[in-house]
């Protein structure tokens, strides 16, 4: 086990936290009826997680996207491992205070915030199901194609040397905020399986389990797989703090390694 696995645990399980208890707890707060709030709520969480702690285990905070970057071998198998154990740990912990804290009937009425359509025509809103008219197979489509711009996002800003590191909070909020204005009413708009996770877990809520976990790894690995192989140089940057090494960007367009903090 590498030598900082802790300290990068409870990075990644501090920021699920947040996303859960800040994202499903708006879902609560506002009976789901209120979509500006609700997505503005998950994009505020992980935005202010990126900056407050990315800098230390790269603020993931989404398995999706630990997979995606271990398709591209941007983070180790172990070191993704146990950043997805983090994430979901996180993510119950987070669901289960979110159940002390609300009223039963209130928690309830959305199944605590778990992923669910946002259309007030859909039954149970919070629950992780499609909205009324869209089928299995769109529900799918809908959370590939909004990971995908998430995990682009994130390569973009915060893989990339050339990429405006100094706003990657803001940018990756803002990509899960317009996210869910187009998505929530169709899936809920995941992109996240521990955002489905923690609350489906603690409220005992599994219809389309699978929407929530294939249609996000697919979305962020083909995205992914995309910078990896066509934007970015052979050898350019890791994700920051996912290794024991890497490599930076010279402006010749050469790569020279940068030593980094076990």
């Amino acid at each position: 086990m590498e030598q900082n696995w802790l300290k990068n645990s409870v990075v990644e399980f501090v920021g699920t936290f947040a996303l859960i208890f800040v994202g499903a707890g708006s879902i609560i707060a506002t009976g789901g009826q209120n979509l500006v709030a609700i997505a503005l709520a998950h994009g505020l969480a992980i935005g202010l997680m990126v900056a407050a702690a990315g800098h230390i285990s790269g603020g993931v905070y989404n398995p999706s996207l630990t997979v995606g970057l271990m398709v591209t071998r941007r983070l180790g198998v172990g070191r993704g491992v146990y950043y997805i154990v983090a994430q979901l740990v996180g993510a119950t912990v987070a669901a289960l205070a979110l159940k002390v804290l609300f009223a039963p009937a209130a928690a309830a009425a959305v199944n605590l915030g778990t992923p669910a359509p946002a259309a007030a025509a859909a039954v149970n809103l919070g629950t992780p199901a499609v909205g009324l008219g869209v089928g299995t197979a769109a529900a799918v489509l809908a959370e590939i194609i909004m990971t995908f711009f998430l995990m682009y996002s994130v390569f973009g800003v915060a893989v990339d040397q050339r990429g405006a590191k100094a706003i990657a909070g803001l940018v990756i909020g803002l990509t899960i905020t317009m996210d869910i204005f187009v998505g929530g009413g169709l899936t809920g708009a995941a992109m996240n399986p521990a955002r489905w996770f923690g609350p489906a877990v603690v409220q005992g809520a599994f219809d389309n389990w699978w929407i929530y976990w294939v249609g996000p790894i697919i979305g962020a690995s083909i995205a992914a797989v995309l910078w990896n192989q066509f934007y970015l140089p052979a050898a350019s940057t890791s994700l920051p703090h996912a290794g024991s090494t890497e490599t930076e960007q010279t402006e010749g367009g050469q790569t020279a390694p940068r030593r980094m903090a076990a």
